[in-house]
Formats: structure tokens, sequence, C-alpha cells
């Protein structure tokens, strides 16, 4: 408990899945927490789950693709808040699947709109935030496996996160000598960003559960506080000492 006591910080994309676990356990352990998110009524639920539990934490609305809205934001959360210690990018979307030769300039452009430059932006105005408050910063990246190994399905997402993993070093030595950390972590296939379901009823939730267990050497799938507890660690001061790493949660995936 209290690993990061007294921090305030921004998790984007913040309101399900993967950032809504990464909101919750960084205010179980003591930081106040801004949820940033299009969805309102869940980043709101978050937000309030956080109060309930004793926890400090408000919801802003924020489509990290518009420039505007992430300086008018991470502004307010820092005045608000009193200081911006850490920002976890985990804004992100799987967009149009398919390969290079299928994927139009639309389908493209979305997804890097929100899992690069959605990315960017947020680093862009959150440094001179913590630049100014002196006492350093930390960001985590939030990539994937496929930022690291390829696949022949879904050009854009793949290289968006990609583009994710080789931003976070660049960052991480450009923000150095301001005692700012840049990492990225890079999860597997997470259970409950995955379960979307199927359109063929005799395919049970269980059975892709079980067929895609087998895609990992731990024999199982990982969950959004295996992601969520490996972005704890780089945001606390027990990682001062690392910056420009990736650090993958992906049950042996990439190991092989």
């Amino acid at each position: 408990m209290n690993r990061i006591q007294g921090k305030v910080a921004v998790v984007t994309g913040g309101a399900q899945r993967v950032g809504r676990a990464v909101a919750l356990l960084l205010a179980r352990e003591g930081a106040a927490v801004a949820v940033a998110d299009v969805h309102e009524a869940a980043g709101e639920a978050v937000a309030g789950e956080i109060r309930a539990a004793g926890g400090k934490a408000q919801f802003c609305r924020l489509d990290v693709s518009r420039e505007a809205e992430v300086r008018q934001v991470l502004g307010e959360v820092a005045s608000s808040l009193g200081a911006l210690d850490v920002l976890v990018n985990c804004a992100s979307i799987d967009g149009q699947p398919g390969r290079s030769d299928e994927i139009s300039e639309a389908d493209w452009d979305a997804v890097m709109a929100i899992n690069v430059k959605g990315a960017f932006f947020c680093t862009k105005h959150a440094v001179p935030i913590m630049r100014a408050g002196g006492r350093g910063g930390s960001i985590v990246n939030l990539s994937s496996i496929y930022g690291i190994v390829g696949s022949s399905h879904s050009a854009p997402y793949h290289a968006s996160k990609g583009a994710l993993r080789i931003m976070t070093k660049t960052d991480a030595l450009a923000y150095a000598q301001d005692r700012i950390r840049v990492n990225s972590v890079h999860p597997g296939f997470i259970w409950a960003a995955t379960q979307h379901g199927t359109d063929d009823a005799h395919v049970s939730p269980e059975m892709v559960h079980s067929e895609m267990s087998k895609l990992h050497p731990l024999g199982t799938l990982g969950e959004p506080e295996d992601v969520a507890y490996a972005v704890l660690y780089l945001v606390s001061d027990e990682a001062k000492f690392v910056t420009g790493a990736e650090l993958v949660v992906d049950g042996g995936y990439t190991a092989r």
C-alpha cells in the first residue's frame, strides 16, 4: 500500500478494461487520479468508485486526438490536484483489421490519431507541467506484444504499437535530464480487453478463452490487473533507475 502516495496521475482511456484497472490500482496505492476518457458515464463511474473507497479522483472528458483538449485538460488537472507526476497513455483503439493492401487511408489515420498522435499530444503537454513542478515524473505508454513482434493482420494497430515503443525510447533520452522517466508496457492477450464475444452461437466465451490460452506458454490469458501492476512498478520510486525500458506482460508469448 501507498507505493505512490501523494502523486498525481492522469490515466487516458481510464474508463474501461486495462485503463480502468490502472486507474483503480494507482488510486489504491495513494495517487490522486484523473480518469480521462471519451466515455463519460463509464469514466464517472470509475472516478466514483475510487472516491467511494476513500481515494481522490476526478473524471475528465478527453479526446486525446484533439490537441487543444489535451492542453486544456492536463492544465486543469495540474491546477485542481496541485501537480502532475504520472501520465499513463492507455487510450487506444484496435481499428479495422486487415493487411496493408486491405486498409484504407481513413482506417489507418483513425488508429494513428488515437494510438500514436494521442500519446504524442499528452506527452507534449505533460512534460512542461512536470518540468515546472520540479520533482520529475513518469510517463508510461501502453504498447503491445505487437509493438515487438509482427503478425499478418491489423496492420495499422501493429504499426501504431511499434511507433509507441520507439517513441518511448526517444522521449526517455530527451527528458532524462528533467528526471522524467518514460517506459512502455507490452501486454499479451488480456481477457477483459479481448472478450468481445463471437457471432457464432456455438462458440462460448469459455471456449474462446481456452483456445487463446494455448497461445501462451503459461497456459492462460492475462487479466487487466496484471498490466496495472506493471504500470504501478514503473511509476513508483521503485523504478527510479528505469527509463527507456519495455516491460512485457505476455505469459511468455514473445519468449519463443
